[in-house]
């Protein structure tokens, strides 16, 4: 598969993938998207916005997702470490209402593909971290919902050391409960 290593994740449609580094004594070089290796990777879809964020040690950001128009996205770290989480949202999957986590980083380079669908959060590690992803629809911000970060029922294990002050946005403090999600979901059919 060209250029990179794809690894199928527990939650279908979840993938981790490795690009193919080259490296010597002046530094590195790798592709960090191909169409052609994606494609044959099944992540086959046209990114129409690239997005890139820096946020500090102890920033956690999520669980967001868009509601009527929902995006892929095809996420990596330039600089630091994160921990990158997707929680299943799609209607009638066996994985519904799970989540996967995965650590991201400028040294492992690893990138993490999150299908539409899917709530989507991440907890910075390092003193900080450059955050970028390509998303397939364009943000929309009156289309955001959101699933509360620390939520008992989707039980995501956050690797947030004891001495790490969390760092959390008052709209990210207030997102719905997945009990509260579904109750409202299933209002709306």
């Amino acid at each position: 598969m060209g250029q990179i290593k794809v690894t199928t994740c527990d939650i279908e449609g979840l993938k981790v993938i490795e690009p193919q580094v080259y490296g010597d004594e002046r530094g590195y070089f790798m592709e960090t998207y191909n169409y052609k290796d994606y494609k044959e990777a099944g992540i086959d879809m046209e990114f129409v916005q690239d997005n890139q964020s820096m946020s500090k040690k102890g920033v956690l950001r999520g669980l967001h997702f868009q509601i009527n128009f929902p995006q892929d996205k095809l996420v990596r770290v330039i600089k630091g470490e994160v921990f990158d989480v997707a929680v299943d949202l799609r209607e009638g999957s066996k994985t519904f209402g799970q989540w996967y986590g995965v650590i991201l980083s400028a040294e492992n380079k690893k990138q993490f593909f999150i299908p539409k669908n899917f709530a989507h959060g991440f907890v910075v590690l390092s003193d900080t971290a450059e955050f970028a992803y390509k998303c397939t629809d364009f943000y929309r911000p009156n289309d955001e919902g959101g699933l509360s970060w620390d939520d008992e029922t989707i039980g995501i294990e956050w690797p947030i050391p004891e001495d790490m002050e969390l760092i959390i946005s008052d709209k990210d403090q207030k997102w719905d409960s997945f009990k509260e999600y579904r109750k409202k979901r299933n209002q709306t059919k």
